[in-house]
């Protein structure tokens, strides 16, 4: 399951039938496997909006992301 959520996490369009049959060899049906498809995929879609706005970055020369100096 870990080696299909990493594949879907950097490089998506690689996947193929026989990574979905892979999981079907380890015991999950198609419910499971959608439910870690969207799953991962939810959490790499938040990741790279909460990155692109630099939500939980520090900004630079001060103490924290609201730009206040620490203290």
């Amino acid at each position: 399951m870990l080696d299909f959520v990493v594949k879907l996490t950097v490089a998506p369009y690689k996947h193929t039938r026989e990574d979905v049959e892979k999981l079907r060899a380890a015991g999950f049906d198609d419910v499971g496997i959608l439910q870690i498809t969207l799953i991962a995929s939810y959490f790499n879609y938040i990741n790279r909006i909460a990155d692109a706005l630099g939500v939980g970055k520090p900004e630079d020369g001060d103490g924290g992301p609201s730009g206040r100096p620490a203290g």
